[in-house]
């Protein structure tokens, strides 16, 4: 992830990166946050990612690798958590958010979920469809969540009870602003927090028009990793300046 760009190899690059850039929040595994947080104290909001898989896994799970007293002892303002949506794991992830969420929310912490929908009856486009984005956020409000993450929805549909509601009702996809509209309204119609994962690298102008149109659907924001740490620090700053600037002007 970071040979692209070998100074992010250093946790404090990736929190002088979000505070440089003006960002609302750093979100990082245990050992990043807590090699910076002394340093940063104070300087940027953070949220401890309390689960975690890697590219050597071949199961739709994550590892519990974080807790709650660790994000307090760090100063932490959230933990994040993912589940996975159709995996053959994903209510064992579900109770495992149900408790870390429980006791976050008793500490006076925010709980931000990654609903990322995969498993033996998705396909890749399936993963992504609008139908299958809106209910896998759906599920997180369902569950607690205060901020939603989700993949921005394609114009696909997957489930095959879904296609016929979405068709005979005339649920607007026409284009992705569209279908963030109803992903938002999808989370007790715009009450939680919804932001949008950049995803794989792209250029700087796919990121900026796919934040036009998260901004326009109504969307709260994008949360950026590799499109931003693995480019120059002078490019990441003025891609992530760019992006600030489509959030904060008037919708």
């Amino acid at each position: 992830s970071f040979a692209p760009n070998p100074a992010g190899y250093d946790p404090h690059y990736h929190y002088q990166l979000a505070i440089d850039a003006g960002l609302s929040a750093y979100a990082a595994p245990l050992g990043p946050l807590e090699a910076g947080a002394d340093t940063f104290a104070g300087q940027i909001p953070t949220i401890l990612k309390v689960n975690s898989s890697n590219s050597l896994s071949t199961t739709k799970d994550q590892a519990v690798t974080g807790s709650v007293a660790d994000a307090l002892r760090l100063g932490c303002s959230a933990i994040g958590f993912t589940i996975y949506p159709s995996s053959e794991y994903q209510f064992e992830m579900m109770e495992e958010l149900r408790e870390l969420a429980e006791e976050a929310k008793s500490a006076g912490l925010a709980v931000v979920v990654w609903s990322y929908p995969r498993g033996p009856m998705l396909d890749k486009t399936g993963e992504t469809a609008f139908d299958i984005c809106a209910y896998a956020a759906h599920m997180a409000a369902l569950l607690g969540a205060h901020i939603i993450k989700v993949k921005p929805p394609t114009d696909a549909l997957s489930l095959d009870a879904a296609k016929k509601v979405y068709i005979d009702r005339k649920i607007d996809g026409k284009d992705l602003a569209a279908r963030i509209k109803h992903v938002v309204q999808s989370c007790f119609n715009g009450r939680r927090l919804v932001v949008f994962s950049g995803g794989e690298a792209k250029g700087a102008d796919a990121l900026l028009d796919e934040a036009r149109a998260i901004h326009a659907g109504g969307g709260n924001g994008s949360i950026v990793g590799r499109n931003a740490f693995q480019r120059p620090k002078e490019d990441a700053l003025k891609l992530l300046a760019s992006m600030i600037e489509v959030y904060k002007t008037k919708a």
